[in-house]
């Protein structure tokens, strides 16, 4: 007598056969439902999911004020397109984001849908407020996976594979990074470099950065290489673009990633966790840079649709009103000190870092050597799905293990995680 498949086997099967294999799903589980920091799957399979939609879900899955909100909203409008009716929960976003990031300055907003939208746009008003073409980004950036995005992505695979020519007049230089020794200095004469050799800072229209990189290995940004860039780009008029689309709404410890520094940028691109699970990106920027496409240049059918933007609203007011900063930072020391245990305990994490409760841990073969081991990473992550945690990768090695639970996280459930993966580092090695 054969045993039944179960539900999660039987979806897998028909996903193989119905889904492009190109879209990628990092672990072979069909979720059925989540609230907050745990999710479960068709089985019935309990999971503490500390991917949370890959940095989407900074207030948990089905934050009661998201749910109300959007339950609220789809009775009165759920999609009319901005650019043929004005709807007041678009009017309204806008205007809490430019008080954030503007903090009392001129400045505006723009919605649509997906963060690589946010990306090219950020590029298409850079350029058109400069009239110049080039672009700089870093290595081991990640932007999005259209042609711009892609030609501003700083790793080679599996994003690039044979998808080009690219887009021209991009260029990257070398992002800091103390564990590899590219210190700030290094990165900087990069970049002087490049000015000298390829593209005159007159002719570069904006220099694009993540805070804290997210798929290139959960490393942030030193405050002073931020600071320099803020100082190199004014002097040439150059507009600098923030991704803070992983790192943004409370992930490090602050509502932006650039806030650490202590700098203002001309455009800051938001994604992600904005709306709690919706899909709605946006640029804001300072007022001058943002009026520079004339009307019809910018936009998009879906763009900055009314039921995602009044999840985004719920969103910020969760932050407003229940202190998910501090309880952020909070968790952030419980999970860093936690993460440095095993680092004592298990020789082949080379490094623990990160910012506030955007944390990660690196693998390598060797400490001295720093080698490394990808292979050893998912062993990692499947041993800690197994034991019920799901975790994801990220590097340009994909030797890193990221870690991106919501701030809703209880001080129990993590202390859970960190004991599945304690036994997932045990049985990865064995």
């Amino acid at each position: 007598m054969t045993t039944p498949a179960s539900n999660s086997a039987r979806l897998l099967e028909f996903r193989e056969r119905h889904v492009a294999r190109g879209v990628l799903t990092a672990h072979p589980v069909v979720a059925a439902r989540a609230q907050g920091a745990e999710l479960w799957d068709v089985d019935g399979k309990r999971y503490l999911d500390f991917v949370g939609g890959i940095g989407v879900l900074n207030v948990g899955h089905n934050h009661p004020r998201v749910v109300e909100a959007v339950s609220a909203q789809v009775r009165d409008i759920s999609h009319a397109c901005f650019q043929v009716a004005a709807y007041e929960p678009y009017l309204n976003l806008a205007a809490k984001l430019n008080q954030l990031v503007g903090d009392g300055e001129a400045y505006k907003s723009v919605f649509f849908t997906s963060g690589a939208e946010a990306v090219e746009n950020s590029i298409k008003i850079a350029r058109g407020y400069t009239n110049r073409p080039a672009v700089i980004a870093f290595r081991g950036a990640f932007h999005g996976r259209t042609l711009l995005g892609v030609t501003l992505t700083g790793m080679s695979q599996p994003y690039k594979q044979n998808f080009g020519p690219f887009a021209s007049d991009v260029f990257h230089v070398p992002y800091p990074n103390a564990y590899r020794n590219i210190t700030t200095e290094d990165a900087l004469a990069a970049l002087e470099e490049v000015f000298a050799t390829e593209a005159a800072p007159e002719r570069v229209a904006a220099i694009i950065i993540e805070p804290v990189q997210g798929d290139g290995g959960f490393l942030p940004a030193p405050p002073e290489f931020m600071r320099a860039l803020r100082d190199i780009t004014e002097k040439h008029g150059i507009v600098l673009i923030v991704d803070e689309i992983q790192a943004g709404f409370g992930r490090t410890g602050t509502m932006f990633g650039f806030q650490h520094s202590g700098i203002k940028p001309d455009l800051v691109t938001v994604a992600k966790s904005l709306a709690g699970g919706l899909p709605i990106s946006g640029v804001v920027g300072k007022a001058e840079i943002m009026d520079a496409p004339a009307p019809g240049g910018l936009g998009g059918t879906y763009g900055g649709n009314a039921l995602a933007c009044a999840a985004a609203l719920a969103v910020i007011e969760a932050f407003e009103q229940e202190d998910l900063l501090a309880r952020g930072e909070k968790l952030a020391a419980q999970m860093r000190e936690g993460l440095v245990k095993l680092q004592q305990k298990y020789p082949f994490i080379g490094e623990v870092r990160g910012l506030g409760f955007m944390l990660a841990m690196e693998i390598v073969t060797d400490r001295s050597g720093k080698t490394p081991d990808a292979a050893l990473a998912q062993r990692v992550i499947d041993e800690a799905r197994e034991g019920g945690l799901l975790i994801i990768k990220c590097g340009v090695y994909r030797n890193v293990v990221r870690f991106l639970a919501p701030l809703v996280t209880t001080e129990k459930q993590l202390d859970e995680a960190l004991g599945i993966l304690d036994g997932a580092l045990s049985r990865a090695t064995n």
